[in-house]
């Protein structure tokens, strides 16, 4: 009897591991910039502007949703559509290029976004978005931009699920820079 209680305790802790693992719900980390890409911005000719929302701004939509081995990652009181364009936003303020009453606009559509940690000793993540820069509403400029990473992971959910979650904004600084690196996004901001 005693041996049976042991197994059924056993059994029990099991199943609530697994079911405690593939409910558990992790939030990126905050967003740091890239300074050298920011330094650059800084030194260009780029002209103010503002950042609209990020979209789709649903949380329901596949690119805002991020399952690292069934666990869920989030962005904190956002999409993340939402944290690329407030990454951007920071980015800008940073280098006192985010002016709010600009009649010239950023706008992000996010169209891939995912962490694979599916591998057994790598993984990595992929971003795109559709950048769209308007002034008073005319079309100035649209352009597609995409990052990928490669990161070391594990074999072991507990180790590959928190460094997952780990480099989300790793992947959201690497698209950055790509933007602000191109110089046909900074002649878009430049003109007239």
């Amino acid at each position: 009897m005693e041996f049976l209680m042991r197994v059924l305790l056993v059994a029990a802790a099991v199943c609530f591991s697994l079911l405690a693992g593939g409910c558990a719900s992790f939030t990126a980390p905050p967003y740091s910039a890239d300074y050298p890409a920011l330094d650059a911005l800084k030194r260009s000719s780029a002209g103010k502007v503002n950042v609209g929302r990020g979209q789709p701004d649903g949380p329901e939509e596949a690119v805002n949703k991020i399952t690292l081995r069934g666990a869920a990652l989030r962005a904190e009181g956002t999409t993340f559509a939402g944290y690329v364009a407030q990454a951007m936003a920071s980015d800008l303020k940073q280098v006192g290029l985010l002016d709010l009453a600009s009649s010239r606009k950023i706008d992000l559509l996010l169209l891939k976004n995912d962490i694979d940690v599916s591998g057994i000793s790598e993984g990595k993540g992929v971003i795109e978005v559709r950048l769209t820069i308007t002034d008073l509403e005319r079309v100035v400029f649209q352009k597609n931009y995409a990052a990928q990473t490669k990161f070391a992971s594990a074999f072991s959910g507990a180790t590959a699920i928190p460094i997952g979650q780990a480099e989300y904004p790793n992947l959201v600084r690497a698209l950055l820079a790509n933007i602000y690196r191109d110089p046909n996004f900074i002649r878009a901001l430049s003109g007239p």
